[in-house]
């Protein structure tokens, strides 16, 4: 995401945030908005599943989310009282992450509800952890995908295995699996995308989404045809990267996944600890789920 779609987007969250006796907040129409729900009956469940992620943290709901009536113009000097939920900073975090981070607005919610500062490098640093880890599990959810279309064409587990190793040797000019992780310092049991950088996940990804489409389109049919397709899908996107200067083999490696999942679990805890709650006086009876 880059930094001037971060600050319009920066911008737009603050605008539309509110105080109360210390306590900053959101609205759940103002919420829906900007992160790209159209219907407000498809956002309510997200918000329930927000609620159910909260009531799951020992937290009390309406510590969290107050429901709350408002009225809107109609025009002609009418006005209609329509339903609305003060959030806190916690509550708009758990919504994001219940979200489809496949969604630009979605993916900066994450960030920006996250962390208690209005500084952009901060934010943008957050941002780049959030989108490396979205593009981690797109990377597994691809490749799950791609082992059973593959199966359907004649190729067992053993031979996906065979296939994606090809892929990366290609991807990595020349180097195999098992080269790559001794030249990153990776251990050989984890996998190589784990520590990978961002664009690199995103070029495997692209690579894999390639192959699972021609596989189907073409009919293709057992490991040697999907073999050469990947190995052919993988080349191109190198050349696509050392177009712009990048060499993949060449890039560091990046911190490992699981340690940036283990702090994305300990950011919801931060997060709840710097939200203040809101005041019992505007709670409601939606205590429970």
């Amino acid at each position: 995401m880059d930094k001037q779609l971060i600050a319009e987007l920066n911008a737009k969250f603050e605008d539309v945030s509110y105080e109360q006796d210390g306590v900053e907040y959101w609205m759940a129409r103002d919420l829906q908005v900007l992160l790209g729900y159209t219907e407000w009956r498809n956002f309510t469940q997200v918000i329930e599943k927000a609620k159910m992620a909260c009531f799951n943290s020992h937290q009390p709901i309406g510590d969290h989310f107050v429901a709350v009536n408002k009225k809107v113009d109609l025009g002609s000097s009418s006005q209609r009282e329509i339903d609305d939920i003060m959030l806190t900073r916690y509550a708009c975090y758990l919504i994001a992450q219940n979200g489809d981070p496949k969604k630009g607005p979605i993916a900066f919610a994450q960030s920006y509800f996250a962390i208690q500062t209005r500084k952009q490098e901060l934010l943008e640093a957050q941002i780049a952890l959030t989108e490396r880890l979205i593009a981690r599990k797109k990377l597994t959810e691809t490749e799950m995908e791609l082992s059973g279309t593959i199966y359907q064409h004649g190729v067992d587990d053993q031979g996906f295995g065979r296939i994606r190793s090809k892929g990366d040797q290609a991807l990595f000019g020349g180097n195999t699996t098992l080269e790559m992780k001794k030249r990153l310092g990776i251990p050989q049991s984890r996998p190589l995308a784990d520590f990978l950088p961002t664009i690199t996940i995103k070029a495997k990804d692209f690579a894999a989404e390639i192959t699972n489409f021609n596989t189907k389109d073409k009919n293709l049919s057992g490991e040697d045809q999907i073999t050469r397709e990947h190995v052919k899908n993988n080349q191109d996107v190198r050349n696509l990267l050392k177009k712009s200067g990048i060499v993949p083999e060449a890039l560091p490696p990046a911190e490992d996944i699981k340690k940036l999942e283990r702090r994305l679990k300990s950011t919801e805890k931060q997060v709840l600890k710097d939200t203040k709650k809101l005041e019992k006086k505007n709670r409601t009876n939606d205590e429970g789920v």
